[in-house]
């Protein structure tokens, strides 16, 4: 990336900064002001909106992020001031810092939204210590509401982690996210790669090669490989797209997968050659992925769902070489990914005071 695009670049994610931090302290406060108008409307509407105290719950989980994500602002700033006006904001310690601000912020949040949404988060495969002293590259299928965040709070809490993740740029509009993830390793990519690619501006390949490199034993380089949450319309389009570049055969295998997109392999090829000490491990989860629309989740809450996250370690020395040989070793592993999450489609949890009224019976 040129000096003219950093600094073009830079300019606009202040600009935007300077609009959205400011427009989520507004708005917390404003609610915060008003908060009884704000219950009284819940609790009323609550008995008309099936769902078990729906409107209730859904403004608890928004209020607690509006209030998490305000604290965080004002505790990012006082950090940013601390390190000299950010002139030490990317060392080491600074960097650490704003690591355990992401792992306490996953989880307040995920502590609650089990509680409210009554959800449970259930995970098979290698136990958390099967990879001491091992950087990690993290292949996980992209589907269902927040199924990001589930991994990044998995990697904290339960394997020890601290994550370089690949992310859609349009999450950068979340201020708190776009701060945080400006200071630690991550890279915001567009959706759309012509966005990424041309005059003034990097590739989406060497980007993430760049992120990829020099991760040490406790890292995890994050990347979801279908590039967008599940949908049929994508996945057709994924299909079109390997025939229109004349790969029939791995369109052909596309086709037979129905519950996963046709990996996009450019940005994990990227990683794997930018760390070749790095194991591989693949995601595969289940439990919300039919959620395709705000409308679906909506319907859904509170969700009572139990949210299964299968992983599979593979050591480097069972990856293939080469490209065309990479490739096949990708599209294979995600055939078996499709092939868990059709055996694997877990049934809804009952209502948490159903429960409880079989345990008082």
């Amino acid at each position: 990336m040129t000096a003219a695009s950093r600094r073009a670049s830079w300019s606009g994610r202040q600009l935007r900064r300077l609009v959205t931090a400011p427009a989520v302290l507004l708005v917390t406060l404003l609610i915060a002001v008003s908060l009884p108008l704000w219950l009284v409307g819940a609790a009323a509407l609550s008995p008309i909106i099936p769902g078990r105290w729906r409107p209730l719950r859904v403004l608890w989980v928004f209020i607690l992020y509006l209030v998490i994500e305000s604290l965080l602002l004002v505790v990012l700033f006082g950090l940013w001031v601390s390190s000299g006006f950010g002139r030490r904001i990317r060392t080491p310690y600074y960097e650490g810092i704003h690591y355990d601000l992401v792992e306490g912020v996953l989880w307040v949040f995920f502590r609650e939204a089990r509680r409210v949404l009554n959800i449970r988060i259930e995970s098979a495969g290698p136990t958390p210590d099967a990879h001491p002293g091992k950087p990690l590259l993290v292949c996980c299928r992209h589907a269902g509401p927040g199924d990001s965040f589930t991994l990044i709070y998995a990697l904290m809490h339960w394997y020890d982690r601290e994550p370089r993740v690949v992310l859609k740029d349009t999450l950068a509009w979340d201020p708190a996210i776009d701060v945080l993830l400006h200071r630690i390793p991550a890279r915001f990519i567009s959706p759309n790669p012509k966005k990424m690619t041309g005059a003034g501006g990097d590739d989406v390949e060497a980007q993430i090669a760049e992120l990829a490199t020099g991760l040490d034993a406790n890292d995890a380089f994050v990347i979801f490989p279908e590039g967008g949450n599940f949908t049929p319309r994508r996945r057709e389009r994924a299909i079109e797209r390997l025939r229109k570049v004349g790969m029939h055969r791995m369109a052909e295998r596309a086709e037979a997968m129905t519950n996963v997109l046709a990996p996009r392999p450019g940005g994990f090829l990227a990683a794997l050659a930018a760390a070749p000490e790095a194991d591989v491990v693949l995601v595969a989860h289940t439990g919300m992925d039919h959620m395709l629309t705000v409308g679906d989740v909506w319907r859904e809450l509170p969700m009572d769902k139990r949210l299964l996250m299968q992983w599979w370690q593979v050591p480097r020395a069972e990856i293939p070489e080469g490209r065309d040989a990479q490739i096949e070793w990708l599209f294979g592993w995600w055939e078996r990914v499709d092939q868990w999450i059709e055996e694997n489609r877990p049934a809804d949890l009952a209502p948490r005071w159903r429960r409880r009224s079989r345990s008082a019976a």
